[in-house]
């Protein structure tokens, strides 16, 4: 694998471990699976009384992609209801897709632009998180 891909960011952001762990009392969890790759995402959250996220927690087993990105998204998620959460999963497709270099942490991940078969492994928090939302 490219050097390129797995710069300082990235890798800063996977052993940052942002949000990594479990919630004493989730209101919903899920997980989710790549197959071609073996990465696992287990996201919990706990949302407030109007359907925001309060808490988030996450388990990856996988690589410093997907590390990294359940750890940029966990900050980015908090306070936000499943409609914004959604925006954020736009705002990464765009950085992912060359479109947008993309704001925040989520900038870190413009060079798998370059790699399209490790795009899923930072949108697999994304989708555990969107499943997590849904119930």
């Amino acid at each position: 694998m490219s050097q390129a891909l797995y710069q300082d960011r990235i890798v800063a952001l996977a052993k940052s471990k942002t949000g990594a762990g479990t919630l004493a009392a989730p209101t919903a969890k899920a997980m989710r699976d790549n197959p071609l790759c073996g990465d696992r995402v287990s996201i919990e959250i706990r949302l407030d009384d109007q359907g925001r996220i309060a808490e988030l927690a996450h388990k990856v087993r996988g690589c410093a992609l997907c590390e990294a990105s359940a750890a940029a998204l966990t900050p980015r998620a908090i306070g936000h209801t499943a409609t914004e959460v959604a925006e954020l999963r736009r705002e990464i497709d765009s950085v992912l897709s060359g479109e947008s270099p993309g704001t925040g942490d989520f900038a870190a991940f413009s060079p798998v632009a370059q790699h399209r078969s490790r795009r899923d492994c930072v949108t697999l928090p994304f989708e555990a998180l969107r499943a997590a939302l849904a119930g």
